[in-house]
């Protein structure tokens, strides 16, 4: 499938319009040198829109090759990259559970996170590989839409805080990313799951099962 044909049905109806710039994307990837594979590049959006009630982004796929798996963050690999044990390591803190080792966040996804990167392409062993080739136009429009239906935003890092402009600041948690580089300048101790529990429940809605 083309990766317009990809989308959920509701994607398609809300990113109809830039169905060319899909296209246009999908022409400059070399489906045999991407990550991730071809066939998960748009697996966010396979996602419907009206389950989606949490929004965590990131940057790019991760550029190991069998990491990235089209959810922002998230692997199948027994190997954990950095940011992800540090998400997992304040998850376990906040939350006060026993640090989780499962890499595979689908999970979350089941129960209504949108995992979305800025960039949803890269080339392996290259980080931000494609950032040129349009995709945040794409993302930026997910995020609008995903706003306007006040989704609660947790955005790590200046490339995710540029999308915080779509979002209800009531219900946006921000704090800097969990990279080993900028964890220790505010996102330990910052309680991004406990908190966006906190908004859903007083929004009448069901929290999330993080661990």
């Amino acid at each position: 499938m083309s990766l317009f044909e990809q989308l959920h049905p509701e994607w398609q109806v809300v990113l109809g319009k830039f169905h060319t710039d899909i296209d246009r994307i999908d022409s400059l990837i070399d489906s045999n040198s991407v990550t991730p594979t071809y066939s998960n590049i748009m697996r966010v959006f396979a996602q419907p829109i009206s389950q989606i009630k949490v929004v965590i982004v990131g940057q790019d796929p991760y550029p190991g090759v069998g990491q990235a798996q089209g959810l922002a963050f998230s692997v199948t690999s027994e190997v954990l990259p950095a940011s992800l044990k540090n998400i997992f390591r304040e998850l376990g803190d906040d939350l006060k559970l026993a640090e989780r080792i499962n890499g595979d966040l689908n999970d979350w996804a089941q129960q209504g996170v949108f995992l979305l990167n800025r960039v949803l392409t890269t080339t392996p062993g290259e980080s931000l590989a494609h950032a040129d080739y349009g995709w945040q136009k794409i993302t930026s429009e997910a995020a609008q839409v995903l706003g306007k239906r006040k989704s609660v935003a947790i955005l790590w890092g200046k490339t995710a805080q540029e999308l915080k402009i779509h979002f209800d600041s009531a219900l946006t948690i921000e704090s800097a990313h969990p990279s080993p580089l900028s964890a220790y300048r505010g996102f330990f101790g910052s309680k991004p799951f406990s908190r966006t529990n906190a908004l859903l429940i007083s929004r009448g809605l069901t929290p999330i099962i993080w661990a």
